[in-house]
């Protein structure tokens, strides 16, 4: 069974918010603002936020960005996972994704079955990795970005946690492009 390991240190995390929307403004981003509040509670550090318009490009282009600095470890995205011709933050998480971390979108299907039945098959919520950073998307509404916060990535970015978290790993992530 998972836990938090009390006697372990904890290591805070360098987390960037991308919110993408076509309309909506920072001062309007519910579910960024959640984001932000639950990160820097839990004991972690916004690095940066940023708000786009539903645009593959531009959302890719900020993804690689905050993948290749190097005071970012982790991006998290709200919005733009439905399946309307404007929601394409899926498409661009995965132009960047070195691996994808199928089990993420499995796991807030599962949680989001519990809360709002089979409506929780329009999601494509989805994580993965690049250049050493994890990226997660998901959905613009504050009730799936507090479920996924507080169910999910609470305890998988917090070093403390058993059996196993994704903290412990981050320094591997990048092995493959060091030199040999």
């Amino acid at each position: 069974m998972s836990r938090i390991d009390e006697s372990r240190p904890f290591h805070p995390v360098r987390i960037a918010v991308l919110a993408v929307s076509d309309t909506r403004g920072l001062s309007e981003d519910k579910s960024g603002d959640l984001l932000v509040q639950r990160l820097t509670d839990a004991g972690h550090v916004l690095a940066a936020r940023n708000i786009l318009r539903d645009e593959r490009d531009a959302i890719a282009d900020q993804l690689r960005r905050w993948c290749a600095d190097p005071g970012i470890d982790v991006i998290l995205t709200t919005g733009g996972t439905g399946l309307t011709g404007r929601d394409v933050t899926i498409e661009a998480h995965r132009d960047v994704y070195e691996k994808e971390i199928e089990a993420f979108g499995t796991v807030f299907t599962i949680i989001s079955m519990q809360k709002i039945g089979t409506s929780a098959v329009q999601s494509r919520a989805t994580g993965g990795v690049s250049n050493g950073t994890y990226l997660f998307a998901l959905p613009g509404s504050s009730g799936a970005c507090r479920d996924a916060w507080d169910e999910i990535l609470r305890f998988q970015l917090d070093s403390r946690h058993l059996p196993c978290n994704f903290v412990e790993i981050m320094p591997r992530l990048d092995e493959h492009l060091r030199r040999k």
